[in-house]
């Protein structure tokens, strides 16, 4: 979910995909809805207006299901400083299982995250 991003988080997560980072050989796939996800993905710090569309997406995964924080703004939350549009890190909305700082993090990084949450999930069910 992006929810306030620069998209430079989105383009580096759309290139574990790849052929170069091949995240499925590890069997993780990206889903289009939320009822079909064991993880949200979030990217950039949380704007105002899209705080609902995040408490949304989350109510929506079945349990049990886990976030990830993608990228300094959604980890860190204030590069931009503090102002009215801003509520801050992704933690502030969602409870927060695993983060990958960077700027934008790198594929590799976020395919450690991924694998390290599956290993996660396993343990919760």
């Amino acid at each position: 979910l992006d929810a306030g991003s620069c998209n430079a988080c989105d383009f580096e997560m759309g290139a574990t995909s790849n052929p170069i980072y091949d995240l499925h050989r590890f069997g993780i796939a990206f889903v289009a809805s939320p009822r079909h996800a064991d993880m949200l993905m979030v990217t950039g710090v949380v704007t105002r207006n899209l705080e609902q569309a995040l408490r949304m997406t989350y109510e929506a995964m079945p349990e049990p299901r886990l976030v990830m924080a993608c990228g300094t703004c959604a980890s860190g939350g204030n590069p931009y400083g503090s102002t009215y549009a801003i509520v801050g890190k992704a933690a502030d909305v969602v409870p927060v299982d695993i983060a990958v700082p960077g700027c934008p993090p790198r594929p590799s990084s976020m395919i450690i995250a991924l694998c390290a949450a599956a290993d996660m999930l396993k343990e919760r069910m």
